[in-house]
């Protein structure tokens, strides 16, 4: 369900010769978790930078990799975390790891992908990918079965058979998805223009993929088929992007969509290798990546960036700050209060809003997924095809029914987990959340928080375990660990105020909005991650794209594809 998640990465490297690549990897991986990044109060503070880059997520590490790789910059990284990699690092207990973002990556087409091209480059070829197969997504929707296979064709035969009254809407459907996916190059190259082209350029460019990004997936969907249970089974993604069917921006639908169609897989070694992989590359550059080190405040001389002022008072001075905090924290929190323009765009966030909070119960079993009979195929469990209807009922009432979940079997999709941790498997499920649930004990400290917030917690890992028994029944009675994170725990380690995931939410608005983009008004001053583009891992990639490729002046994306190509050779 994210992070992993959206237009995630086209990975160059199907063709790789798999079998050594993961007994370098294997070699490689230890039992103990790898922390990415040196702390920061060990640092002298006696270098200097190009670049400061706020935050570690996908989109500030591949913005740094990318100006290291092409113009040598020395950038520095600040991570207020104690590792680096924002969504891409894993939580851990004795005997057990999972994912805490990337649960599956979409179209890895061997090589064809422009920004796995750029993925390649950034982690130096160091990266393979399992196939999770067929189906790689299965849902259950008011108790009937439905799977997503590889291959447009095959995508669109499957469909047919489900609804073969619907062959028509079907095709139309995944056609309007291609036409849409595809227009987001213009779209995308707009924001990475300088100013004054862009606003002369924009319209047009923007134009096709607004046709129907600025409409919600509902309306465009309903224009196409009036069949409710075919509606809800397109839709049943959703929880990709995190706003239901009749809030959602058809772009970014048609982006999840088109990004799947191909199929499914999983980092080999887990999600913290994105990390461990880009790393060296700033740091061959004479870049560092810094822990524990909090920024409070991009520092100002003017509407000029000079700097970043840290938490323990520490002034550290480069002319350039790109922050990957997403936009509300950078215009809300870490710019000062003095600057005239910060309450209009704060308004302009406010308006947009931010993406849906959730829950999410970690379950450890000492059993093998062999043992169990656990497949790689994620599940996903609705009550009715209504999604809208359902998400509408759950936050009215916490204790309803719950509107659906979403099942991920990690250890089962590593193949190097048997290795790590023989005869354990791993689960996670996932539901979405209203953060004003859990907002009465935001002031209270992480791992302080009183018995009433414990209390709360466990009656959702109980709902949670009880709807993994129904639909994994294999499972009851052999659960070892079971832990829930909730939107206090995104807000504590991702520093997003409501526990949103995804950032911004995805609504026609937002694509509407032109400010979203890398340069900021402040000179000097550059955004990246999920809020300049999409949320998800190549989403957020290409937020560091952009960025990257707007500080320089150059299209990086072509350039990265050469540089895979000599890479692989």
């Amino acid at each position: 369900m994210n992070g992993d998640n959206v237009a995630s990465v086209n990975i160059v490297g199907w063709r790789v010769l798999r079998a050594g690549y993961l007994t370098m990897i294997q070699a490689s991986l230890s039992h103990q978790e790898t922390k990415i990044g040196r702390p920061y109060r060990t640092w002298n503070g006696s270098e200097e930078f190009d670049a400061i880059v706020v935050g570690s997520g996908i989109g500030g590490l591949s913005a740094a990799a990318l100006l290291a790789l092409h113009e040598h910059k020395r950038v520095l990284v600040l991570e207020r975390h104690y590792t680096a990699g924002g969504f891409t690092h894993v939580f851990k207990r004795t005997g057990y790891e999972w994912d805490v973002g990337v649960h599956y990556i979409g179209g890895l087409s061997s090589g064809k992908s422009t920004f796995g091209a750029v993925f390649d480059s950034i982690t130096d070829g160091k990266i393979s990918w399992e196939p999770m197969g067929d189906p790689y997504d299965r849902f259950v929707i008011g108790g009937q079965t439905y799977d997503f296979v590889a291959g447009v064709e095959r995508f669109r035969e499957n469909l047919k058979r489900y609804f073969p009254a619907e062959a028509s809407a079907i095709d139309r459907y995944i056609a309007l998805v291609q036409t849409t996916a595809r227009a987001t190059r213009l779209y995308f190259m707009e924001k990475a223009l300088p100013a004054p082209l862009a606003w002369l350029a924009g319209p047009l460019l923007r134009r096709s993929f607004l046709r129907n990004a600025g409409r919600t997936t509902a309306d465009v969907l309903r224009e196409i088929t009036q069949n409710r249970q075919l509606i809800g089974v397109l839709t049943a993604q959703w929880g990709d992007y995190g706003l239901p069917p009749g809030q959602s921006s058809f772009g970014i639908h048609a982006l999840v969509a088109w990004h799947y169609i191909n199929g499914a897989a999983y980092p080999v070694g887990g999600a913290s290798r994105i990390a461990a992989a880009i790393a060296p590359v700033i740091e061959r550059a004479g870049g560092k990546i810094l822990v524990n080190a909090e920024v409070k405040q991009i520092h100002l001389d003017g509407k000029r960036v000079i700097g970043v002022k840290m938490a323990d008072g520490r002034s550290i001075r480069a002319k350039t700050v790109i922050s990957d905090a997403g936009a509300a924290n950078t215009f809300g929190r870490l710019l000062p209060e003095s600057i005239p323009e910060r309450s209009a765009w704060m308004d302009k966030l406010h308006r947009i809003g931010p993406s849906l909070a959730h829950v999410n119960l970690y379950v450890g079993l000492r059993h093998s997924d062999e043992e169990l009979g656990l497949g790689r195929t994620n599940l996903w469990v609705y009550s009715t095809p209504d999604h809208d209807a359902n998400v509408a009922r759950f936050l009215a009432d916490p204790e309803g029914t719950l509107p659906g979940a979403y099942i991920s079997f990690p250890s089962a999709k590593d193949p190097t987990f048997p290795e790590r941790f023989p005869g354990r498997a791993t689960i996670q499920v996932i539901a979405l959340a209203n953060y004003e649930w859990f907002s009465r004990w935001e002031e209270q400290s992480w791992k302080r928080r009183d018995d009433s917030y414990e209390a709360f917690k466990q009656r959702f890992a109980d709902r949670l375990l009880e709807l993994l028994y129904a639909h994994v029944p294999q499972v009851r009675g052999k659960v070892d660990h079971a832990e829930l994170s909730t939107p206090l725990s995104t807000r504590h380690f991702a520093n997003y105020s409501r526990g949103e995931i995804y950032g911004l939410a995805h609504t026609p608005a937002r694509f509407r909005e032109r400010f979203l983009r890398p340069q900021s008004p402040i000179k000097g001053l550059f955004l990246t991650g999920q809020d300049v583009a999409v949320c998800g891992v190549e989403g957020a990639l290409a937020g560091g794209v952009l960025c990257a490729s707007a500080i320089l002046g150059r299209n990086l994306l072509s350039t990265s594809r050469k540089k895979t190509v000599a890479l692989q050779r």
